[in-house]
């Protein structure tokens, strides 16, 4: 090792410097062929590929129930092995559509939360529809299909979730832009229906009917009370909702509506 006197300095090997356009230094790492700037753009692409599987588009439909499932169940109704079920669910936790939860000895996905029932909702309204045709042809939508009546997420949609939509409005407890008026107000408290936020009820155009249901705190009190009264029915699997004699009595009783 050759003696270091006072005075001397050791000398260090030099960092080789990148040049880039006009001769800047981009520092380590940052030459030319390198990426540019960050993109802040949304990375739709993520979202894209984990919706574009039929199957995880299948499972993501059956969350839009609202309900929490077990990987078997959602297996068994895309029909597919538990296995390729799982590979699939975390590749939709991993995009962000996804949670779980464990339960005792199960683990149960439900979607995480309203913006992604929004945007599963919003590409409803533009996918294809072979059983719209179907239905036009008077082979489906019947009491007790999805047609009919489905829960979208919290909510009640299909043809009886539009009707008890312009129900309010032709009484009143809604206004043509869909907020709830002070009559619908003194309505939904004398139902024992929930009215929080700013925005207690507003439009969510149904990708079946192409007019609008409502959502919102409100909408999803009268979907738990048509539940709890035994009005609608869920079914096991699927978002399809059965409306009894005593719903057709109670939405005739508390809105008007004739079926």
């Amino acid at each position: 090792m050759p003696w270091l006197g006072l005075g001397s300095r050791e000398k260090s090997p030099r960092r080789k410097v990148r040049a880039g356009p006009k001769g800047r230094d981009l520092g380590p790492g940052r030459g030319r062929g390198m990426l540019g700037p960050m993109n802040v753009e949304p990375k739709l692409h993520h979202i894209a590929a984990a919706v574009a599987d039929a199957r995880r588009a299948r499972m993501l439909c059956t969350l839009l129930d609202g309900r929490a499932f077990t990987n078997k169940e959602l297996a068994s109704d895309a029909g597919i092995t538990p296995q390729t079920a799982s590979g699939h669910l975390a590749q939709l936790q991993a995009a962000g559509l996804v949670v779980a939860e464990k339960i005792g000895r199960n683990v149960y996905h439900r979607l995480a939360g309203d913006q992604v029932a929004d945007m599963l909702e919003s590409l409803g309204r533009l996918a294809p529809l072979d059983h719209l045709q179907r239905a036009r042809m008077g082979r489906a939508g019947g009491e007790g299909d999805a047609l009919y009546a489905r829960s979208c997420y919290s909510h009640i949609a299909g043809r009886l979730g539009v009707a008890i939509c312009e129900a309010m409005i032709a009484r009143g407890l809604a206004d043509g832009d869909h907020r709830l008026t002070g009559a619908g107000r003194g309505w939904a408290a004398a139902h024992g229906l929930t009215v929080t936020g700013r925005v207690p009820v507003q439009a969510c155009l149904d990708w079946s009917e192409r007019r609008p249901h409502l959502k919102g705190p409100l909408a999803s009190s009268l979907m738990q009370k048509a539940l709890d009264e035994r009005w609608l029915a869920r079914q096991e699997m699927g978002r399809a909702l059965a409306l009894s004699d005593a719903g057709r009595a109670g939405f005739g009783a508390m809105l008007g509506m004739e079926f």
